[in-house]
């Protein structure tokens, strides 16, 4: 598919941690289907890509941290696991799930690099010494709960609880993708956020994400939970926006719970700032409604679900000047 129509790259600032490739303006559905026997080829050489409106009508931001699938080579060096089990790690689609932000005024900022191998969605330097050949220097967290859980900024394991790397890492090789992949993310989405508040007066941003089935291959008789939404319990976006998500969202058939086990992650602690005109909501969608969890495909109820966000963007961004405005 060809660009779409009416999309090119914004006049965003600049700085010298970003070169002008890092900031796309890129249709997600180029990226063919993906096999499930191995890793996607690399879609993108840039660690992002960027899609926005010429003119941007609505105060809205929509971040895909985890959906990443460009597997390089230098990122995949001393990795030990199969290409599946790999890809488990990632919020498949989800960049495509909201890949009509665009069209309805808003940014959508999806990371390309994958989330086992680098996570957006973690301070920079949350590592685990126990993965480095070298000590690593005093400044940074060894200590934080996604530390312990071995999901650091540079993970430890996959979500399974396997170990990524059959060797320790060097320092070097995590301050290499932290200022390849982590930096240039976050310092696009500041940008993005000071041009939008500073246009408009303030900011909302939906960061959005996927969610494995607790209790996929085991029976239940308990429904399971479609969407869990999460402000940090109220404190990083005006309660408005939460309760518009919800209604929408519960409207449409689908069982919403709020913050619970998801309240938020790194993107909603740093940016959520309700007393600084910055709102940010964290979206976790169940992967069982969209895809098939074991294979990594698209189940044909894709569309539907696209679908059904498509609104949810559409009303977001409508409402968004009554929810913080």
């Amino acid at each position: 598919m060809p660009l779409q129509e009416g999309f090119s790259i914004r006049g965003y600032p600049r700085d010298r941690g970003i070169r002008h490739s890092d900031i796309l303006v890129h249709t997600v559905f180029d990226a063919p289907m993906d096999l499930p026997a191995a890793l996607p080829e690399p879609q993108e050489s840039s660690p992002f890509r960027l899609l926005a409106p010429e003119r941007p009508f609505a105060p809205v931001i929509f971040t895909s941290a985890h959906s990443g699938r460009a597997y390089s080579v230098d990122l995949m060096s001393g990795v030990r696991l199969c290409p599946l089990s790999l890809r488990r790690s990632e919020d498949c689609f989800v960049d495509e799930l909201f890949g009509a932000a665009p069209h309805h005024g808003a940014a959508l900022l999806a990371a390309n690099f994958p989330r086992a191998l680098c996570d957006a969605n973690r301070e920079a330097w949350e590592l685990d010494p126990g993965m480095f050949s070298d000590r690593l220097p005093d400044w940074v967290n060894t200590t934080s709960s996604r530390v312990s859980a071995g999901l650091g900024t540079i993970a430890k394991v996959i979500a399974s609880g396997e170990p990524i790397y059959g060797a320790k890492l060097s320092f070097a090789e995590a301050e290499r993708r932290i200022f390849t992949y982590w930096r240039p993310f976050h310092r696009t989405l500041t940008h993005l956020i000071e041009d939008i508040r500073g246009r408009f007066g303030y900011c909302l941003l939906i960061d959005c994400h996927s969610m494995p089935s607790a209790t996929q291959g085991r029976r239940t008789t308990t429904r399971p939970v479609d969407f869990v939404l999460g402000d940090l319990h109220g404190s990083s976006c005006a309660s408005r926006v939460t309760r518009a998500a919800e209604g929408l969202l519960s409207n449409k058939g689908y069982l919403v719970r709020r913050n619970d086990p998801y309240a938020g992650g790194y993107i909603t602690r740093h940016y959520g700032r309700p007393a600084d005109d910055v709102h940010v909501l964290q979206i976790e969608i169940a992967r069982a409604l969209y895809m098939d969890e074991a294979r990594i495909e698209r189940l044909p109820a894709f569309t539907f679900v696209q679908q059904q966000m498509t609104d949810l963007i559409a009303t977001m961004t409508r409402q968004v000047h009554d929810l913080i405005g």
